[in-house]
């Protein structure tokens, strides 16, 4: 009986370290990337933004053209902390990316 118990334990212990790899499926990029967008939008505004922008059809939504502005929000998000020179460098970049 003691066997099986560790088998059982093995088995289970392996199944649960492999778990993390499973961590990074499309709803949390989806949330990663509209966590993001939304910037510093607070209250109704920015639960009504991740509620659309969640609900967003995946590869659909990411074939649909961002407008201009919301490419300023995107990469003004992405850009953090970045300062003088490194900031318009990665804007200028960012920006002009397609999509």
């Amino acid at each position: 009986m003691k066997i099986q118990a560790a088998i059982a334990a093995l088995v289970m212990g392996g199944l649960l370290a492999a778990a993390p790899a499973f961590a990074d499926n499309s709803q949390q990029t989806k949330m990663k990337t509209c966590n993001a967008q939304a910037g510093d939008k607070k209250g109704d505004d920015r639960k009504a933004f991740m509620k659309s922008c969640l609900s967003a059809a995946g590869p659909a939504a990411a074939s649909t053209p961002m407008t201009q502005q919301e490419k300023m929000k995107a990469c003004n998000t992405q850009a953090g902390d970045k300062k003088g020179d490194d900031r318009k460098a990665f804007m200028k970049t960012c920006l002009s990316n397609k999509g």
